[in-house]
């Protein structure tokens, strides 16, 4: 649902500050290439984000290029990046935000009693000191300053008061109050908002933003909190990604205002139809799934299956559903998809499910589903996705499983004899192991030769019954880098060589921008 600007009061407005390609890609195991990035990005600019927080740029060459290509590539949101409050941290930003039409520096300091002793290891005065020059420095360089008082809601109300008071003086134009640990309740949250309003000079000429984690569960709910309270940007993320257990999703938070606009009277900028599709991005260039009742885009948020929601669904959709499918882009009515159908109906599933493939990627696709639905008796939509995920996960990968033969039982060795697709040249191995899965890595091993070391191999069913595609996810570690990739089939082998295969082509990738010259032994 597009907003219509011109009938609001731009003072009830909340600014939707989305943090998954920064604080969420720091969760761990969730760190995206640089082509995932650039994608989330181009969809969240699309969806009408207001800000949208594209990485560290200090933190390595590779997050520097990605925060400044989204900048260049951003038509709509405003493109921040994070600076600790030091100089060569704050210059990296600005440096990184500068092709933006409009870009944010976003510094912070601990300020907590715990941060100040034991990180920093300084005194009030000097982080008082640390904050001015910091924000006095990003504002030398931009318009658009972020100051975060990290730990805020452990750090005591006085001096938190003449933290942000100095920063306000020093230029800042938002500044964010972050429950960094999550252990604030709503109700202290709010208090604390309403707090910093009344006793800090300058409160009025600035926007409260709040930054909550989730790790009592109350990250939304303390959002919600903190907007109650007149706070006016809230930072989230898609799926709730993020340090620990997560950030306030940003889903929730925008349905939640949206739904329950009689309560708090605000509004936002963001296409709601689009959610669910960058919840499914998200979880597909992280390789996180969504659990199937997470609030608005879990697959049960819309599945009824007791006969007595069933009942009043058919009756009246709003007697168990407060939104409606279609506000958060699912649809309703579904396609029956079998090995019967044809490139039409194919093709319209793809679009009901948020795709759109150029021509040789779809025949790609159609191909795979005319062979799925060869084995399976019933093709489910998350068939499909998973069937197209893995298709445009492998576009542009260098090695790709052409064809797996495994022995495996109990009367004889486990083989697997593996073709690989490198480079445009077809490379088969056989290789023994203890037990099929580990024959493939070896066979894959022997053909790719690398020092990466498995850290989790993880298999589910994407749907039920015997005949369920099997969804596997590995992940790779090699010079404290990770990657992860996901491979589904219905032979739970061939799913586990192309989730192998998969990470392995994202540690390439990322050795190949490091390293130019780096080549894959033949």
């Amino acid at each position: 649902m597009k907003t219509e600007t011109n009938v609001r009061d731009e003072k009830d407005r909340v600014i939707i500050f989305d943090t998954t390609l920064r604080d969420g890609e720091q969760c761990p195991g969730a760190t995206m290439t640089f082509e995932e990035k650039l994608e989330v990005a181009e969809l969240l600019d699309e969806m009408g984000v207001d800000v949208i927080e594209a990485g560290f740029p200090i933190a390595s060459q590779g997050d520097f290029e990605s925060v400044q290509e989204i900048a260049r590539r951003a038509n709509n949101a405003v493109i921040c990046g994070l600076a600790r409050a030091q100089p060569g941290d704050i210059d990296r930003c600005a440096e990184a935000i500068r092709p933006a039409a409009r870009g944010r520096i976003h510094t912070f300091i601990g300020t907590s009693p715990l941060h100040r002793k034991y990180q920093m290891d300084i005194d009030e005065a000097e982080c008082l000191v640390r904050v001015t020059a910091s924000v006095s420095r990003a504002r030398g360089l931009t318009d658009d300053v972020e100051w975060s008082a990290m730990d805020a809601t452990r750090t005591e109300a006085d001096f938190l008061c003449r933290c942000v008071e100095a920063a306000i003086k020093a230029g800042a134009t938002t500044v964010n109050i972050p429950d960094t640990v999550g252990y604030a309740y709503h109700d202290e949250f709010g208090d604390l908002i309403r707090m910093l309003q009344e006793r800090v000079p300058g409160a009025d000429e600035i926007i409260f933003s709040t930054h909550c984690h989730n790790d009592l569960g109350l990250a939304v709910a303390n959002s919600l909190s903190g907007v109650s309270a007149g706070a006016r940007q809230v930072e989230c993320a898609v799926n709730g990604l993020g340090e620990r257990a997560g950030n306030a999703a940003l889903e929730e938070v925008v349905m939640a205002l949206h739904t329950r606009a009689d309560v708090m009277s605000v509004w936002t900028g963001v296409d709601t139809t689009l959610l669910t599709r960058a919840s499914k991005l998200v979880s597909r260039v992280t390789a996180f799934p969504v659990q199937y009742n997470k609030a608005i885009v879990g697959r049960n948020a819309f599945a009824h299956e007791s006969g007595i929601h069933q009942d009043g669904v058919l009756k009246h959709a709003g007697t168990f559903e407060i939104m409606t499918p279609e506000s958060v882009g699912v649809k309703e009515s579904s396609l029956v998809m079998g090995k019967h159908s044809g490139r039409h109906a194919f093709r319209e599933k793809l679009k009901e499910l948020g795709y759109e493939l150029g021509d040789n990627a779809f025949e790609d696709a159609f191909v795979r589903f005319k062979a799925l639905a060869d084995v399976k008796k019933h093709v489910y939509d998350e068939d499909i996705e998973a069937l197209v995920d893995q298709e445009i996960a492998s576009a542009q990968d260098r090695i790709r499983v052409t064809s797996l033969t495994v022995i495996a039982g109990t009367g004889g060795p486990q083989k697997a004899t593996i073709t690989l697709h490198i480079d445009d040249k077809q490379h088969m191995y056989e290789a023994v192991g203890d037990g099929p899965v580990d024959a493939t890595f070896q066979a894959i091993r022997a053909l790719v030769p690398h020092e990466a070391r498995l850290a989790l191999y993880q298999v589910s069913a994407v749907t039920e019954g015997t005949d369920a595609q099997a969804e596997v996810t590995v992940r790779l570690e090699a010079d404290a880098k990770i990657a992860t990739g996901r491979g589904s089939d219905t032979d739970t082998m061939v799913a586990s060589a192309r989730a192998y295969v998969s990470a392995l082509n994202k540690l390439l990738a990322r050795e190949a921008r490091r390293k130019p010259e780096t080549m894959l032994a033949s």
